[in-house]
């Protein structure tokens, strides 16, 4: 469904965007990556993602906070790649704090990277979808789309605004070819979240596996954390035929965290 229909992946030179990227290249799309990395091991991976898939492969280092180097991005993907047939809006940031002590630039800094970059993106790539009858958008929100944790206040705003986003767009395409919809991850085994059990581990004086399950034990009843890849594949599935008619809604894969 997907062979040669090309893939803008925000945030995909690691982590969950990866996985992504790596699970639409599998089934023959091109790929835009995107994100920030050595310079070096952003091109071995691009490399090595094109040369296993037999796609094309190309990088944008477009900061995602800015409006004008998200609209370079789309028109690079139409420019090297032909289209943009499928956006998934991944990028994200995070800070901690009491709502009383969250920093001004670090709220503004949240709500540019994790809502107003899907915004303007979608924004860019819609005109093309619409001309050719065909596309795709999912945007990574999380559990924190749905429900809240203190001291997050800037990304539970900015993650139930993507999915507000996400309903507002899949009502405008409905009858486009488009389809709009947003996955919610609760615990995902990325870098970020294995340097975050590290650190609990040596805050609390404890093995890695304690500290591990102690983590994911906070919010989810499964103690299972999701990988990349099966965040990948339910994408990849949303990008197929079977997926035609889902649009507009939330896709919670978070070990039961959102049943509570």
């Amino acid at each position: 469904m997907i062979a040669g229909k090309t893939a803008i992946v925000t945030g995909s030179t690691s982590g969950i965007g990866l996985g992504i990227a790596t699970a639409l290249a599998a089934q023959k799309a091109n790929v835009m990556l995107n994100g920030f990395g050595d310079p070096g091991a952003i091109e071995k991976l691009r490399k090595d993602l094109a040369a296993r898939h037999g796609v094309k492969v190309v990088y944008s280092g477009a900061d995602m906070s800015k409006a004008d180097q998200i609209a370079d991005l789309v028109a690079s993907a139409e420019r090297e790649l032909g289209s943009a047939d499928i956006l998934v809006s991944n990028a994200g940031v995070q800070h901690v704090a009491p709502i009383e002590n969250f920093p001004d630039d670090r709220w503004n800094a949240i709500i540019a990277i994790n809502l107003s970059a899907a915004f303007h993106a979608i924004k860019h790539v819609v005109p093309g979808m619409k001309r050719r009858g065909w596309g795709r958008i999912i945007n990574i929100a999380s559990a924190h789309g749905l429900v809240a944790s203190a001291e997050k206040g800037a990304y539970v705003a900015a993650k139930h605004g993507l999915v507000g986003l996400t309903k507002v767009v899949a009502i405008e395409t409905a009858n486009s070819g488009i389809t709009c919809n947003a996955i919610c991850p609760g615990w995902v085994l990325t870098p970020l979240v294995e340097q975050q059990i590290e650190a609990k581990a040596a805050e609390a004086g404890i093995p890695i596996a304690q500290a591990k399950q102690e983590l994911v034990r906070e919010k989810q009843p499964m103690l299972r954390y999701t990988s990349p890849e099966q965040i990948g594949a339910l994408a990849a599935f949303l990008c197929g035929d079977d997926a035609a008619t889902i649009t507009g809604t939330t896709l919670s894969i978070d070990g039961g965290w959102t049943a509570q």
